[in-house]
């Protein structure tokens, strides 16, 4: 049985990579910043583990990552979903504000990386999914900081898969689109209509979709797989 930890899991698309993962036996270890009560209540739904983990902390993903092994002796998939955005014109944008899109955005895949690699490569086996987005494909427009960090992310995602391959480690990438979750919550019905207009399948995805694209990148079916950015988008960028 493999054991996954994800971060940022009590969101949309992490609680829905988490309860995907555990459809293929997995037992997950669900990883939480600001909702305890969410991630507690979404790992006895699963079976699993609730573990503190804040990805801006090096300390604290370190303390996450020795959790997992403590209590469930290993460690094969990683999923780095945690994410923050910032919304705004550039020269409105403060150097707290873009350290803290950075931090959790870009940082914190490297230090969850850094922290689950040992033991991956120890077992020669391993899988690490990022979570990116189409905005780190193209970017966005007042979403510089986040575009930025996601670009980022798939650039590490493409230097870490030749990096860890030999070690049997695969590292993958998935870049959703517009998706309905709590980061765009803040989005009138008419931006969604607009957006939904721009999609060539001519609607928002859902975070399941985002989900199974995960879940796929983590199973023997892409065992041959890695270095490589999904998107999930709906045709919105190609």
């Amino acid at each position: 049985m493999k054991t996954a930890l994800v971060t940022g899991a009590t969101g949309a698309i992490g609680s829905a990579v988490c309860r995907r993962l555990a459809r293929d036996g997995v037992t997950v270890a669900a990883g939480y910043h600001a909702d305890p009560q969410t991630a507690q209540d979404l790992a006895r739904e699963l079976g699993g583990l609730a573990v503190y983990c804040d990805v801006s902390d090096p300390q604290s993903v370190q303390k996450a990552v020795d959790n997992v092994l403590e209590k469930i002796c290993q460690l094969d998939i990683l999923v780095c979903n945690a994410g923050v955005a910032w919304r705004g014109l550039l020269q409105d944008m403060t150097w707290e504000d873009w350290r803290g899109v950075m931090a959790v955005d870009l940082d914190g895949v490297f230090t969850c990386c850094r922290a689950a690699l040992p033991s991956m490569i120890s077992q020669k086996s391993g899988q690490i999914i990022t979570i990116s987005s189409m905005w780190g494909e193209v970017g966005a427009s007042c979403e510089v900081a986040y575009s930025a960090a996601k670009a980022g992310v798939i650039g590490l995602t493409r230097a870490l898969a030749k990096e860890v391959g030999p070690a049997g480690v695969r590292v993958n990438c998935v870049a959703p689109g517009v998706i309905e979750s709590r980061m765009n919550a803040d989005l009138e019905p008419q931006d969604f209509a607009a957006l939904a207009e721009d999609t060539p399948l001519g609607r928002i995805g859902t975070p399941e979709e985002v989900a199974e694209a995960a879940a796929f990148l983590c199973s023997d079916g892409a065992r041959f797989i890695t270095g490589q950015v999904l998107g999930v988008n709906g045709g919105f960028i190609i």
